[in-house]
């Protein structure tokens, strides 16, 4: 794919003023429209999870203006909910120094130092974020414990995976102190341990608005489901006490019986800046 245009398909979006080059161990790949992001060629690198994320939360909540995002690793959701959301403000909080690193580098280059705001932290910790409310947080906890599953060998990598520091739970807390009246916690966890995720969202006393289930593959049953949840306080009564929540959609399915992306996950790639992909 050369620069602008596939298969009749024309990049969209704002160009990058551009900066660095990658380093020996890294990797400089399209990540919205024109923008690009640093990546380590053998550790952890973006995936659709974090594209479904910044999907999923521009689209529940469209007119953020102060987003925040937790253990944001090496800034995939917090670039692409900066490229959906061009007047937004982004906060991000990361643990990881070589993580962060990264970061730093694809906000640079793709000039929007201006309106980004990297914290080098524990997610956990409430002095991070003290007098601070945003209108909409996201998070990609890492989805297993440690012991559940092989560490990676990329250390960078491992807590990606792993419940190194923090849980879903500890993801849910910390949204939930942060949300401004009527703000959103947007989050994605696998399908199969969808009642942790619903757990986290209940003992953070936050309500669970919205539940998008997404299957890799027509036939298959392994997949994410994207959550949406707010403070009771802030749904009008009648809806808390009658309206069937959490709302959940159509199962969005990423590819058909023949491997080739659904009409649906095109239009999805088309939102974030991607060629559809639809053969």
């Amino acid at each position: 794919m050369n620069d602008d245009t596939f298969r009749g398909w024309t990049r969209p979006g704002p160009r990058p003023p551009g900066g660095s080059s990658p380093e020996a161990d890294e990797t400089l790949d399209y990540l919205c429209g024109h923008w690009k992001i640093f990546q380590y060629a053998k550790g952890h690198r973006f995936s659709v999870d974090d594209l479904l994320v910044a999907w999923f939360g521009s689209c529940v909540c469209p007119t953020a203006r102060r987003i925040a995002d937790l253990g944001s690793g090496i800034g995939s959701v917090a670039l692409s909910l900066a490229w959906r959301c061009p007047g937004a403000a982004i906060h991000t909080v990361e643990a990881q120094s070589l993580s962060l690193r990264l970061a730093r580098k694809s906000v640079a280059y793709n000039g929007v130092g201006d309106r980004m705001t990297l914290h080098e932290g524990d997610l956990r910790d409430p002095a991070r974020w003290e007098g601070q409310t945003f209108d909409l947080v996201t998070g990609t906890p890492p989805y297993w414990p440690l012991g559940d599953r092989t560490e990676a060998q990329h250390p960078q990598a491992v807590p990606a995976r792993l419940e190194v520091r923090g849980s879903i739970a500890d993801y849910a807390r910390t949204a939930a102190r942060l949300l401004a009246p009527g703000g959103m916690f947007v989050c994605v966890f696998p399908l199969d341990q969808v009642d942790r995720a619903r757990q986290a969202y209940q003992e953070a006393n936050l309500c669970l608005v919205q539940q998008q289930d997404i299957v890799f593959k027509e036939g298959e049953s392994y997949g994410l489901a994207l959550f949406a949840g707010m403070r009771p306080e802030d749904l009008p009564l009648q809806f808390r006490t009658h309206a069937p929540l959490p709302v959940k959609p159509e199962t969005l399915f990423i590819r058909d019986a023949q491997d080739r992306f659904t009409p649906r996950f095109a239009l999805v790639r088309l939102a974030m800046g991607f060629p559809p992909g639809v053969v």
